[in-house]
C-alpha cells in the first residue's frame, strides 16, 4: 500500500516529531534530527511561542519551529500518497464511576501499584529510583524495596537553602528501606549548563528541567535504568489548583465591586513573598481567578498564573508578536476541559492536565533530561491500565476535606513514615528566584537586554527592564518568567541562528566569569 504508520504511546512518555516539506516526509524522536536533513527552514512558530509563554509548554501538534509538528499522545499517524492523517487510538474516560466501597478501592489500588512497579523493575541491569521525598516517588521506592532482596539505589538532589531542600525527607525514606542513597546539591552556576539542557530539550522550558538534569546526571553514575513518580499528581489529584478552584467559587460570591476596588486595591500594595506557595501568591491567585465566571476559563487562567497572561504578553510583545497575543492558548485548554470525557470539576482538571501539561511538559522534561545522560526512565504510575482504574474513582477519593491525594495517603500509611504521608506537597524546585535577584542578576539582565529577540522587535526592551527591576527589588516574583525568556533567548541563538551548543556554552561561561 506504500503507507507509513507511526504511533505515540498512550500518555506521551516519549516524543514523536514529523514534517512534510518539498514532497518528503520526515519523522524522528528529536527536532534536531529533522533539522539535520536541511529541508525545513529555521523559522520560529510565533503562535507556539505565545502558547509557551503562557503555559510553559507547547501543546501538540505545535513546536517552536514552523513546519515541524509533534504527534499527540494516544494517537497514530498514517502517511500515504502525500497525505497525513492523525487519529486517536486511546483515551481515558472519567465519566464511568465505580460503586465499590473505600476499603475495596484501597485494596485494589495497593495491589495494582505493587503489580505495575514490579513490572517496571524487570531488567538485566541494576534499576534505581529517583527519590525526592514526596509522596509519589516515596511510594514507588517503597514498592520496589519491599520486593527486592538487595538494596536499591536511590537518588536525590537538593540545595543549600533550607526552605527548598527536601533531602531530609528523601533520606527518611531511604533509611526506612536501607537503600543505597546518593545525594547531590546544585548551586547557581547550574545556569552554565542551560545551553546543553535546551539542546537536549529541543525547546525552551522552565526551572524544573534543571532539577531533572542534575538528578539524571547523579543517577547515571550508578545505574542504567531508573524509576520515577511521574504522573502521580495527575493520577491521584495532587495539585493545589485542583482544590483551589473550589475556594475561588466561594470568594467569587463576594460582590464584584468590593472584590475589585477595595480588596483588589489592598492586594496590590502587598509586597510579593518569594517563599514557595506563599500566602501572598495564593491571595493574588484567588483574586485573579475570581474575576472570571466560567470554570474552564478559570482553570485556563490558573495555568497562566506564574507565566504570562494576555495582559502581560501585550506589554512584552513587540510588533512581530502582536498578532499572536492569545495564540489560541485558552482555546487549547477549553478544548479538553469541555470534551465530555469528564463531568466532575476535579476530573475535568485532571483530564485536561493529562492531555496537555503532563505529556508536553512533565514527561517531555523527564524523558529528555534522562536521555541526555544515557539513562532509561520508567514511570510505573503512568501504566495506562492504572490510569484507567483511577479514572473510575469518584473525585472524593482523590480530594477530601482539604486533603489532596486522599486514597494514596490512606494506603501509604502502611509503608511510609508518617512525616511523608502527612506533609504538604512542596514541589521539585531550586531557589532560582533568589539567584536571579543576587549572583545571577547581572548575567540575566545583560543576556536578555542584548538578545536578538530585543533587536528584532520580538520582545520589548522596556518591559524586560521592568520585569528585571521588579524582581530585583522583590516587588514581584518573576523568576519563572525570566527563566522562560532566558530559555527562549538561548534557544533562538542555537536553533534559529544555528550557532553550536559549545560556542553558546563558552560565551555564557565567559559572561558568568565577568559578572
Amino acid at each position: 500500500e506504500r503507507k507509513l504508520f507511526l504511533a505515540r504511546d498512550h500518555l506521551g512518555q516519549k516524543p514523536l516529531f514529523y514534517a512534510f516539506c518539498a514532497g518528503r516526509f520526515y519523522f524522528a524522536s528529536e527536532i534536531k534530527s529533522i533539522l539535520a536533513a536541511g529541508a525545513v527552514p529555521r523559522e520560529i512558530d510565533y503562535q507556539s511561542l505565545s502558547q509557551y509563554l503562557s503555559l510553559r509548554f507547547i501543546p501538540a501538534p505545535g513546536t517552536m519551529l514552523k513546519g515541524i509538528n509533534k504527534l499527540a499522545p494516544g494517537n497514530f499517524l498514517t502517511f500515504q500518497a502525500g497525505k497525513i492523517r492523525c487519529q486517536s487510538y486511546w483515551d481515558v474516560d472519567f465519566t464511568s464511576k465505580t460503586r465499590r466501597n473505600e476499603e475495596r478501592i484501597a485494596e485494589e489500588l495497593q495491589a495494582r501499584l505493587q503489580e505495575t512497579v514490579a513490572a517496571h523493575t524487570i531488567a538485566d541491569v541494576d534499576v534505581g529510583a529517583f527519590l525526592s521525598g514526596g509522596l509519589d516517588s516515596s511510594t514507588v521506592v517503597a514498592m520496589m524495596a519491599r520486593r527486592k532482596a538487595d538494596p536499591i539505589h536511590t537518588f536525590a538532589v537538593g540545595v543549600a537553602e533550607q526552605s527548598f531542600n527536601e533531602l531530609p525527607y528523601a533520606k527518611m525514606v531511604a533509611d526506612r528501606y536501607g537503600t543505597r542513597h546518593h545525594e547531590a546539591c546544585a548551586e547557581a552556576n547550574l545556569i552554565a549548563n542551560l545551553p546543553r539542557m535546551i539542546w537536549h530539550l529541543d525547546e525552551p522550558s522552565d526551572p524544573i528541567a534543571a532539577c531533572m538534569f542534575y538528578a539524571a546526571r547523579l543517577a547515571a553514575q550508578h545505574v542504567k535504568v531508573v524509576l520515577g513518580g511521574d504522573g502521580g499528581d495527575e493520577l491521584f489529584g495532587g495539585f493545589d489548583r485542583y482544590m483551589g478552584l473550589g475556594k475561588v467559587d466561594l470568594y467569587s460570591r463576594v460582590p464584584a465591586l468590593l472584590r475589585e476596588q477595595v480588596i483588589g486595591s489592598m492586594i496590590t500594595r502587598i509586597p510579593e513573598n518569594f517563599a514557595y506557595k506563599s500566602v501572598t501568591q495564593k491571595i493574588r491567585w484567588v483574586q485573579q481567578l475570581a474575576a472570571l465566571r466560567e470554570h474552564g476559563e478559570r482553570y485556563a487562567e490558573a495555568t497562566f498564573f506564574f507565566r504570562f497572561n494576555t495582559a502581560q504578553k501585550e506589554a512584552l510583545f513587540g510588533e512581530v508578536l502582536r498578532p499572536y497575543l492569545d495564540g489560541d492558548t485558552t482555546a487549547v485548554i477549553l478544548q479538553h476541559f469541555h470534551s465530555g470525557r469528564a463531568e466532575d470539576l476535579v476530573d475535568k482538571m485532571i483530564y485536561t492536565d493529562m492531555k496537555t501539561r503532563l505529556p508536553e511538559h512533565s514527561l517531555m522534561l523527564t524523558d529528555r533530561m534522562t536521555m541526555a545522560h544515557g539513562l532509561e526512565l520508567r514511570s510505573p504510575l503512568l501504566d495506562h491500565q492504572l490510569v484507567e482504574f483511577m479514572a473510575t474513582l469518584p473525585s472524593h477519593m482523590k480530594i477530601r476535606r482539604g486533603e489532596l491525594k486522599y486514597i494514596l495517603r490512606r494506603i501509604a500509611g502502611d509503608f511510609l513514615p508518617r512525616e511523608i504521608v502527612t506533609r504538604e506537597k512542596q514541589g521539585f524546585m531550586f531557589p532560582i528566584a533568589y539567584w536571579f535577584r543576587n549572583e545571577l542578576y547581572p548575567f540575566v539582565r545583560d543576556y536578555l537586554l542584548h538578545s536578538t529577540l530585543v533587536r528584532e522587535g520580538i520582545f520589548r526592551e522596556d518591559y524586560l527592564r521592568r520585569l528585571l527591576e521588579e524582581h530585583r527589588q522583590k516587588r514581584f516574583d518573576h523568576h519563572v518568567r525570566l527563566w522562560m525568556l532566558l530559555n527562549v533567548a538561548i534557544w533562538q541563538v542555537m536553533y534559529i541562528e544555528g550557532r553550536s551548543r559549545e560556542a553558546v556554552e563558552a560565551e555564557i561561561r565567559e559572561s558568568l566569569g565577568n559578572t
